[in-house]
């Protein structure tokens, strides 16, 4: 693909078509889309992108060999002929400057590259319905051309402007040429983790011998060793004893993390010491690398609302500059009555002045380039829209129980009127708990694990959770059992905060105790210095959840909520102004999936991670802050590209219609103006965040 143009003109033969979810990058030069009619296959929407005059391949390419030859033969050969024009233009001249001749040989070989470049792109965009900016610089460049061979049959010299043709072409390969180059840094964060998924590995046989083999030839179950320094070459279960790990490539953290027996090692992080034994769990595009890789492309699929505003500029603005060129010839040859050479020249400038692709880079660009940025740093955001969104960020609401505190809970010994009965209560709370992923039950299976006595237990026939209440079970003698939180309707609730009821009689109670998070205070603070305002809605109680507001100085906060209650207040917020909320346990999913923003960490439920935007990946409340700046330069980052892509062609194609600007100096400001765009979206990479 040329230019941002192709994507659109290919997104919309693949929606005609009757393809769904389409989305075409010019950036990667990748295509994803879903079928959902038997009609027609992947075999022939290849066949129909070909037929565009596109190449399909398996992987993407953005290789720059073809523009590379095709920049070089054209600069080698146009040359001589800018340096005549630069020459004559501080009055230096000389007769072969003037030779009709001279001029035609040195403009055919870019001449014939450009019109088959050029006029290939052209004629395809005009096929699929989707005008792009190749048809301008055809038109501009074979109207000199023409122009100059009248000339050339008529050996009349003042027709000469092989010059301005061949310029326009070659200044444009260049312009192009670059910009490829720019573009392929701004995937830069994809490619960096494209490449932990390369290499090679040990492999340890059943036999006990020891074999290398690539990346790629990885089975799930293998038995693979990783020495000190060495890459893990895929998510692997740790079979050997404690190691040391390196995660910032995934998560953005810089210190080691120690991992245990049992524990996962995250393809792509690297040993400190000793050796890894490990057994392989996923790898490709099921490990953590892969799933990174595919949400940071899904991000830079989802437009955000000004990236739709300038595609849909960019739509109409090539008819729109072909009439304005048409208009030009006319009102300067007819009504001011200035010479047709003169004219044309004018309305040749407005052609090749004028650039759709800056609007269509603007955005995209910028976003590639903030969602990489993200991503190094260990947050990956789901789409392009929820990088605006979280830019434009106004209300923080936090889940309390393993967001703002550890979720690493002490539980007490039972409080219970029966002393003999600990063992008992234990051993039951155990068995109700095996079905939860709630933190509390996390943390009472850690602290229970010994009690674990089935023999001494009646035999459930029924157990089930109710998310933010508690979970119940039902034994082989119609026992209810209930272990949660103060049953709503009764009286009184004991000062605890965990209860075990037997047929809706309290049996015993446990109160709990979490620590907040050393980070929280510092992201509470940082928050409020962005203007940000913050909240708790916690399903906790009233005590717990105020001690931690004031704890931290939040601002407001709700206690005592069930999911139902945290989506209606959620709700209430998003629809009032951009509210985001991070939360970690299933009960949060809904609340998560409602908010303008939801915000996951790494080490949340599933279900929590999958209703999320945005994921901290290292599990730490800190990176939150990051992400909200790096959002920000991100949005004012394509905010000002848009204002200097639509300033352009404001002023441009007014100064080539006055006939200030000649086309070749016009093509080349036009070939500039994409760079402009993409290096203020790579600047983002160096910006100082708050």
């Amino acid at each position: 693909m040329d230019c941002a143009q192709c994507a659109v003109g290919i997104t919309r033969f693949l929606e005609k078509k009757g393809l769904e979810e389409v989305s075409v990058d010019f950036q990667t030069g990748e295509a994803q889309f879903v079928i959902s009619n038997a009609a027609i296959t992947v075999e022939e929407v290849k066949k129909g992108i070909t037929k565009l005059g596109y190449t399909v391949s398996k992987e993407s390419d953005n290789s720059l060999r073809g523009a590379s030859l095709k920049l070089w033969i054209s600069l080698v050969f146009t040359s001589p002929l800018l340096l005549f024009h630069v020459l004559m233009a501080f009055g230096i001249h000389y007769p072969f400057m003037h030779n009709i001749w001279i001029s035609f040989i040195l403009a055919a070989p870019a001449m014939f590259i450009g019109m088959v470049h050029f006029g290939n792109s052209a004629y395809q965009s005009l096929k699929m319905g989707v005008p792009n900016m190749d048809v301008l610089i055809f038109t501009g460049g074979t109207a000199a051309f023409i122009y100059s061979m009248i000339g050339l049959i008529k050996i009349d010299e003042n027709l000469n402007f092989f010059e301005t043709a061949a310029g326009i072409f070659t200044l444009v390969l260049l312009g192009n040429w670059l910009e490829k180059k720019a573009v392929n840094q701004t995937t830069s964060a994809i490619k960096s983790l494209a490449n932990l998924q390369k290499g090679s590995a040990r492999r340890q046989l059943p036999d006990g011998r020891i074999e290398d083999v690539e990346a790629a030839q990885i089975k799930l179950n293998d038995v693979l060793l990783v020495s000190a320094g060495e890459m893990v070459p895929a998510d692997m279960i740790i079979i050997s004893e404690e190691v040391l790990l390196d995660e910032s490539l995934i998560t953005g953290e810089s210190m080691p993390v120690l991992k245990k027996t049992g524990d996962l090692a995250i393809g792509g992080t690297r040993l400190f010491d000793g050796i890894l034994e490990g057994k392989v769990k996923a790898k490709g595009r099921d490990a953590v690398v892969g799933n990174m890789i595919a949400l940071v492309k899904m991000a830079r699929n989802d437009k955000p609302a000004l990236q739709r505003f300038a595609d849909k500029m960019s739509a109409i603005f090539v008819p729109v500059v072909l009439l304005l060129s048409l208009a030009t010839f006319l009102v300067a040859a007819f009504l001011f009555d200035i010479s047709y050479q003169d004219a044309l020249l004018r309305s040749i400038a407005v052609l090749v002045i004028s650039c759709p692709c800056a609007l269509g880079l603007a955005t995209p660009t910028a976003v590639m380039v903030g969602v990489g940025r993200l991503a190094k740093s260990g947050v990956i955001i789901k789409g392009g829209a929820t990088l605006e969104a979280l830019g434009n960020l106004k209300t923080m609401v936090f889940d309390k129980t393993g967001t703002l505190t550890t979720g690493e809970f002490t539980i007490s010994e039972p409080l219970t009127s029966r002393p003999d009965d600990a063992a008992y209560v234990k051993a039951l709370c155990y068995q109700l708990e095996k079905i939860s992923a709630h933190p509390i039950a996390k943390s009472i299976l850690t602290s229970f694990e010994s009690f674990n006595n089935p023999e001494i237990l009646p035999v459930f026939t029924k157990v089930w959770e109710d998310k933010g209440v508690g979970v119940s079970g039902i034994d082989e003698k119609e026992n209810l059992y209930f272990l949660g939180n103060w049953p709503a309707g009764k009286s009184k609730t004991p000062n605890a905060d965990l209860f075990l009821l037997i047929n809706n009689e309290v049996r015993a109670s446990f109160i709990i105790s979490d620590k907040v998070r050393t980070e929280a205070a510092s992201v509470i603070s940082g928050l409020k210095a962005r203007n940000i305002s913050t909240l708790i809605l916690s399903g906790d109680n009233e005590s717990k959840t105020k001690k931690v507001a004031s704890e931290l100085g939040i601002d407001h906060y709700y206690a005592s909520k069930l999911p139902s209650e945290k989506l209606d207040i959620i709700s209430r917020y998003s629809n009032e102004k951009i509210t985001a909320m991070i939360g970690d346990g299933v009960n949060d999913a809904p609340s998560l999936t409602r908010a303008s923003v939801g915000i996951s960490i790494s080490n949340a439920s599933q279900m929590a991670v999958q209703s999320a935007q945005v994921i901290l990946m290292n599990g730490n409340l800190s990176k939150l802050l990051e992400a909200i700046d790096i959002s920000k330069l991100t949005v004012t980052t394509l905010k000002n590209s848009i204002f200097w892509a639509f300033s352009y062609n404001i002023v441009a194609i007014p100064l080539a219609m006055a006939g200030f600007l000649n086309p070749t100096w016009g093509a080349l400001f036009m070939a500039f103006s994409d760079l402009i765009v993409i290096g203020n979206a790579l600047f983002l990479n160096y910006r100082k965040l708050f």
